[in-house]
């Protein structure tokens, strides 16, 4: 077992080899019953869904050998008897469900057995003469078969296969892929390592070497220019294909992956690049990740709004025609899919990969990445020919490959990407943190490198890395303001909610104040809010999907304090702007609301940077220490209680997530204070 994890590990982890749960791996090999001990043949074969590249020996659920083989020669077993078969030879009920290829494995009598998907393998096949290729490439003793769909009989054809040429190295299987096997783990990984390699030598002996498609022009593929492009049309793309669910509904948002390397941003330039994005995948297990095919954008389809949004319309309108055209093939009631694309190759841009969170999204861009690629190369040693649609269309709804993704209740803010302003604070780290904890993709940014590094870290390790986006943003600086929506866009796609809560303190009476103090203050507090909410504008109309605006205001703004002007008057200001920006973005579906805190101090671990401001001048006041003030504030309101960074965050989820058709609203969270009541 520990062998077997060992090569499946080398496999997995060469994404040439396989991709995001592709391929699979078996060991035949005794387990004591569990009951008597008695030794028991079985076959550990990969769980679906499982990655090879990090599996462990949990995820090769073990199976009763020996009533597995006889089930060779059983006619007509459909899948749902496979299914049941197989399930019910598991020596633990609670194990993954096996592998749809378990029977293909078992049938083998080799120890081990591999599978994989490798690109030159599957290039060489996706030819009109496929089948010569492979043979010339690797030789006589490795038989190839023909499309055959996984489950009962293409296991049935693979062992008739080895039968009929027992001293075979490997069988490989057209649109498909590739099995070797052998009596140890090194025998059939070796096996795996030398046909790919002879596939990929095959390939870089004729013009396959430096495909055409692929040729990058220094300066006109450059990938820095292809990320500038990128941020001006990516909202206007992201926004086309989210799914609409009628009036009044939230549309469903896509999280967004960008790939502009050179060679990729080549492709998208080149003649041929609208035709094969119309072509199916290099392997059929790709379907349920990108579709059929990839949407194509030439570079004035994505000039305006209008124009992307026409161009996924027609994507899915074909859609729709292939699934109902070819719907009875698959057979039974059948409930479309969602028809947007998952794929998007733009001219000189690249490519994009979209997915309901930004794992989805990055398995669908890699696979594209391989795809183009692993097309282009078709194309310079032939004519690459794909899986038909009817085919690859009963792959996309074949509940054995749907069950791959699994199903799970979305959480209410899945798909949205946020943007937190002071996020390096203790309200804007509690925001942060509950926006993720609802679903939602996050940039937090800060002016402070030092302490938004560390809130970043903590929110990684919280909710996963591949969600936060850390950016320096200085809320006063309208290019760095600019520079850090790019980069969010760049990084998720674009932008859904935006929580404008930098702030800043400064405790001086007006008769003290002066001038550089108090512009400091209005800066950041008011000038800021105003930038970000400029920028947020401008994407929220390329984009047309609605959105949110969660203002951090304050309890000054309602009942100030003495010896706080210059904070309350920019927070008053910026409630000002709140309520204008309510009255400019409804005609977009934006709404905009406002959030009154008071009293929040936070932690020793992400402190509050406005009581580091005002507490040591409001404990000489009082006499008090830390605590004491902390009492106090706890004590003056209504309701006798502590506000937390959590419940800004919670008060920010309630307006992000839109269940409400309430704009200009504001909510105040301090516990309960009469005299900071909204009137």
């Amino acid at each position: 077992m520990a062998l077997r994890v060992y090569t499946s590990h080398l496999i997995g982890r060469d994404p040439s080899l396989v991709l995001h749960g592709g391929g699979n791996t078996s060991v035949k090999t005794t387990l004591p019953d569990r009951i008597d001990g008695t030794p028991i043949e079985v076959l550990c074969v990969k769980g679906s869904g499982s990655d090879l590249a990090d599996l462990g020996p949990r995820d090769l659920p073990a199976l009763q050998l020996g009533a597995l083989r006889r089930l060779r020669g059983v006619p007509r077993l459909g899948d749902e008897e496979m299914v049941n078969q197989v399930r019910t030879r598991l020596l633990d009920a609670s194990s993954p469900t096996p592998s749809v290829e378990t029977l293909l494995h078992a049938f083998l009598p080799h120890k081990f057995v591999d599978h994989t998907h490798a690109d030159a393998i599957v290039v060489l096949t996706n030819q009109p003469d496929g089948e010569r290729r492979v043979r010339d490439a690797l030789g006589e003793r490795v038989p190839v078969l023909p499309w055959i769909p996984p489950g009962h009989p293409l296991a049935e054809a693979v062992a008739d296969a080895y039968e009929r040429a027992p001293d075979c190295e490997g069988i490989v299987l057209i649109h498909h892929g590739i099995f070797t096997f052998g009596a140890t783990a090194k025998d059939s990984y070796d096996r795996m390592i030398e046909l790919c390699s002879r596939a990929e030598r095959a390939l870089a002996a004729g013009p396959g070497a430096r495909p055409a498609m692929l040729v990058v022009e220094p300066g006109r593929d450059d990938e820095q220019a292809a990320r500038r492009r990128a941020a001006a049309v990516l909202p206007r793309v992201r926004g086309a294909v989210a799914l609409r669910r009628g009036s009044g509904a939230e549309p469903v948002r896509a999280i967004a992956d960008l790939r502009c390397a050179p060679d990729l941003v080549a492709f998208s330039r080149h003649a041929d690049a609208r035709r094969l994005c119309a072509t199916g995948p290099l392997t059929p297990d790709h379907v349920i990740r990108t579709k059929e095919h990839y949407l194509y954008l030439a570079a004035d389809e994505v000039a305006t709004a209008g124009r992307v949004q026409a161009a996924v319309e027609a994507f899915e309108a074909d859609y729709v025609r292939g699934f109902q055209a070819h719907r009875e093939r698959v057979g039974g009631e059948l409930t479309m899919l969602d028809p947007q694309p998952r794929v998007a190759v733009i001219e000189g841009v690249g490519l994009i990969g979209f997915g309901g969170d930004a794992k989805a999204a990055r398995i669908a861009a890699d696979i594209a990445e391989h795809t183009v690629r692993g097309k282009a190369l078709g194309e310079a040693i032939g004519s690459y020919r794909a899986l038909p649609r009817p085919e690859l269309l009963e792959m996309e709804y074949w509940p054995l490959e749907l069950a791959k993704l699994g199903r799970k209740v979305p959480p209410p803010l899945a798909g949205r990407i946020a943007l937190v302003t002071g996020a390096a604070g203790a309200i804007g780290h509690g925001i942060a943190d509950e926006l993720l904890a609802a679903g939602a993709h996050v940039a937090v940014t800060d002016v402070d490198p030092e302490r938004l590094a560390h809130v970043r870290q903590k929110l990684a390790a919280r909710h996963g890395a591949a969600r936060v986006l850390a950016v320096r943003l200085d809320v006063t600086d309208s290019a760095s303001v600019r520079e850090a929506f790019d980069t969010c866009v760049l990084r998720f796609g674009g932008l859904d909610v935006l929580v404008p809560n930098a702030g800043v303190a400064h405790v001086s009476k007006l008769r003290d104040m002066s001038d550089e103090a108090f512009e400091r203050v209005v800066s950041v507090n008011l000038d800021g809010t105003m930038r970000v909410l400029r920028e947020a504008a401008r994407v929220f109309e390329e984009q047309g999907t609605g959105g949110s605006v969660v203002l951090q205001a304050s309890k000054n703004v309602f009942a100030p304090g003495a010896g706080f002007g210059a904070y309350s008057a920019s927070k008053a200001g910026a409630l000002q702007l709140a309520r204008i920006a309510a009255l400019e973005l409804a005609p977009l579906g934006v709404r905009v609301n406002s959030i009154n805190a008071d009293a929040v101090f936070g932690d020793d671990d992400v402190p509050s940077g406005l009581w580091a401001e005002v507490g040591p001048d409001r404990m000489r006041a009082r006499g008090l220490d830390p605590q004491g003030l902390r009492a106090y504030y706890r004590d003056r309101s209504l309701l006798k209680t502590a506000v937390l960074p959590r419940h800004v965050g919670e008060a920010v989820v309630f307006f992000a997530s839109g269940r409400l058709p309430t704009t200009g609203a504001v909510l105040p969270v301090d516990g309960g204070l009469p005299e900071a009541f909204p009137r």
